[in-house]
């Protein structure tokens, strides 16, 4: 009949229109999996080399060996990391540590790619529409396969992803299981950073919390040790403080600034942390700051607030005290006898410029006369106020003879 051959004809014309937009979309997605995964990735690399050649991808890093930065930098391989939030600061983060050859990553985050996150650093505008911590993982080893990369797109702040985080943190290590080595979080906001620090101080884990401020020109690492640094409970900002809610600060129809240095600035400082952590170099700040305005670094010290309301805080704050007490215990004088004797006997075993260092508010006559130098600043030796006056000599007078009345006439002449 005409009419069903027209139909059979037309339903076999869309049959291979949808055939083709079909095969031009599985192309597509093809071609995303090649550029996320290079043809030309590396063979994995068991073993880290020193030998300085262009293929080997640690020749540099090795180097801090031999510069006497680090005693063994390949223990980097033995360590895991895990990073919550891979977003501006996180995934930038995450880079840096996998170029670095860290043992284990270990990303949470929720969130997917947008278009919108294109001004940062890292993802790609091809990789909009996947999780954030899936395209994490499909760059990430495309640049080291040597790195192991766990990817987990949950919420943390939900009762399931807080459980899932808490068996990965406290099971994710290397080498054999155990507590992870250190985590960082990278979130960006409140709510998540107290579950993140009720989960650290529950497990004694030690880890660095970081943030960008809303016009992002500032930013900050801090470094959190349970029971001898504040944790989130210890110091809320205000509005929590107050009984509000720190998600009504977030208003709507306004987006908060984002700019890559800021975030590149403050990824750089959190791993350089990591790193002093995970190899034993250098000195991890408590809190170090980042003023873009100004170039300024603020460098300050925080104590956790004996009357936290967080249980678990005050008990790791007990800890501490007791392990301090213990530690002060074991000195024995007879050691502490020595090393204020071997001090002293190096303080001034030189001086040839005859300077001694003296408490201040001591006493000037003992310590000696200044010399006019800075504070703090004394002669060797002192000469007694009375034998200095007995030595000077005496000042001649000599009588001229001329009355009172003279003199006055002479100086009315000058």
């Amino acid at each position: 009949h005409p009419r069903l051959r027209v139909s059979m004809a037309t339903t076999d014309a869309n049959n291979v229109e949808q055939l083709r937009a079909r095969v031009a979309e599985l192309e597509s997605e093809l071609a995303e999996l090649r550029q996320a995964q290079p043809a030309s990735a590396r063979q994995r690399i068991d073993r880290m080399s020193a030998e300085v050649v262009d293929s080997n991808p640690y020749s540099r890093l090795m180097a801090l060996q031999r510069m006497g930065v680090v005693q063994n930098y390949e223990r980097i391989r033995e360590q895991a990391v895990l990073i919550v939030g891979v977003g501006g600061v996180g995934s930038v983060t995450a880079e840096m540590l996998t170029r670095c050859g860290v043992g284990r990553l270990i990303l949470f985050d929720y969130d997917k790619v947008e278009m919108a996150n294109m001004n940062r650093l890292f993802f790609q505008p091809h990789q909009a529409g996947l999780s954030k911590v899936e395209a994490a993982k499909r760059t990430l080893l495309g640049i080291n396969p040597d790195v192991q990369i766990e990817a987990h797109s949950c919420n943390v702040t939900t009762m399931e992803g807080y459980e899932l985080l808490r068996s990965r943190a406290a099971e994710g290590g290397l080498p054999d299981g155990g507590p992870v080595q250190t985590l960082l979080a990278c979130v960006d906001n409140y709510e998540a950073r107290v579950a993140v620090s009720a989960m650290c101080t529950e497990l004694g884990l030690t880890w660095l919390e970081s943030g960008v401020s809303e016009d992002a020109v500032s930013g900050h690492v801090q470094l959190m040790r349970p029971g001898r640094t504040p944790c989130f409970a210890c110091l809320p900002p205000l509005v929590v403080a107050e009984g509000g809610d720190e998600r009504t600060l977030k208003r709507e129809g306004v987006c908060a600034a984002s700019l890559p240095t800021t975030m590149g600035i403050v990824a750089g400082l959190l791993v350089q942390a990591t790193l002093k952590l995970l190899l034993g170099f250098g000195r991890v700040s408590p809190y170090l700051g980042y003023s873009a305005m100004t170039d300024f670094f603020p460098v300050e010290s925080l104590k956790p607030n004996p009357d936290c309301a967080e249980p678990a805080c005050q008990r790791r704050q007990r800890e501490a005290a007791k392990a301090d007490a213990a530690a002060a215990a074991a000195a024995t004088p007879d050691s502490a006898e020595q090393d204020s004797s071997a001090a002293a006997a190096a303080v001034h075993s030189e001086n040839d410029w005859c300077i001694e260092l003296v408490e201040e508010g001591g006493d000037e006559a003992a310590a000696g006369r200044s010399v006019g130098a800075g504070g703090g600043v004394r002669t060797a030796y002192s000469v007694p106020a009375a034998a200095a006056d007995a030595a000077a000599p005496a000042a001649a007078v000599q009588d001229s003879g001329l009355s009172l009345e003279d003199l006055r006439a002479q100086m009315g002449r000058l």
